[in-house]
């Protein structure tokens, strides 16, 4: 995958392992991670291995996934968002987590507009889905923002026992 995105803040690209170090965060820190599973590995090896096997191994199986989320002022990488197929759902996933530092400036919002535009345009999707824990208000009034709906409740293997929230997204 070699598409680039530019947003009014952002620039969406594809993560690369020399992302490692930026991307820890991500998967460490206890406010970033607290809906989605838990903290990951605290490794730079491992968080590369999470790179290998999630975004990297999306781009060559599907031909797309997370889109690394830099600050255009800086080159910073502050977060991802982005497509991601869910084989559990049989369905393509927008998703997005940032930097606490960056939340609340609307940055959720500006880069899943331009992951919907490149769902609908660029790969012809009609409809995309976002999966919310429930006690995740915040992520619920983005999928919100760009037109999403609930849809129904499920089981959701990566956080067991928590009936998480299907929202769906219509693009067509």
């Amino acid at each position: 995958m070699h598409t680039i995105i530019e947003t009014e803040r952002l620039r969406l690209r594809p993560f690369v392992e020399a992302d490692a170090a930026a991307y820890m965060p991500l998967v460490t820190d206890p406010d970033v991670v607290r809906y989605a599973g838990g903290p990951g590995p605290d490794t730079l090896e491992g968080v590369r291995e999470i790179l290998r096997s999630a975004p990297l191994a999306d781009y060559a199986r599907y031909g797309y996934g997370r889109f690394a989320c830099e600050w255009k002022a800086s080159g910073e990488l502050v977060g991802f968002s982005g497509l991601k197929y869910l084989p559990e759902f049989n369905e393509t996933e927008l998703g997005y987590r940032f930097l606490t530092r960056y939340w609340g400036q609307g940055l959720a919002t500006e880069a899943g507009l331009a992951s919907l535009q490149f769902a609908k345009n660029t790969l012809g999707l009609a409809r995309v889905i976002s999966v919310i824990h429930p006690d995740n208000h915040a992520s619920k009034r983005v999928v919100q923002k760009l037109g999403f709906r609930l849809e129904t409740h499920r089981e959701y293997p990566p956080l067991p026992g928590v009936q998480v929230e299907i929202w769906a997204g219509d693009l067509r």
